[in-house]
């Protein structure tokens, strides 16, 4: 990576500008075009290096949001995490060493579209999705410094 892109990835994960045109306000940040910082994030999540560049929200301060998990057989993760991943609704979906493996998060405008998602994929998958509402808030921090070579 370059240190640009570096630069990019490590410094605008929080605190991104809140103005009409924010990726121009990155540019002048790193002394670069906003096309070069759209084409660039574009690039990066094309590469799989980004997987989604938004806003975080407190969950149910706007629409509908649950923790969802799934037990995938071994030889139909790569199959089902597309599948999942081809939602909108799918922020990010990570495997774990359990039988319970596959779990990622999916948010809604409201309730009965989440529900939606949910029954649609465990439909075109036919496994079971598990809904996991939040029971008590905690603050995570999801930013983090990346480490470089």
């Amino acid at each position: 990576m370059t240190t640009f892109e570096k630069r990019l990835l490590d410094e605008f994960q929080r605190g991104f500008p809140l103005v009409e045109r924010p990726f121009a306000a990155i540019a002048d940040d790193l002394g670069v075009t906003e096309a070069e910082i759209i084409e660039t994030l574009g690039r990066l999540r094309d590469e799989g290096m980004v997987s989604r560049v938004g806003a975080v929200f407190d969950p149910g301060a706007i629409g509908a949001s649950t923790l969802a998990a799934m037990a995938v057989p071994p030889g139909r993760l790569d199959e089902v995490t597309a599948l999942v991943n081809g939602f909108d609704e799918v922020n990010h979906n990570y495997e774990r060493e359990h039988r319970i493996n596959v779990w990622f998060v999916v948010t809604a405008p409201h309730r009965a579209r989440l529900d939606a998602v949910i029954a649609e994929i465990g439909e075109r998958t036919g496994l079971e999705v598990l809904d996991l509402p939040m029971q008590e808030a905690y603050h995570l921090d999801l930013g983090f410094p990346l480490q470089w070579n």
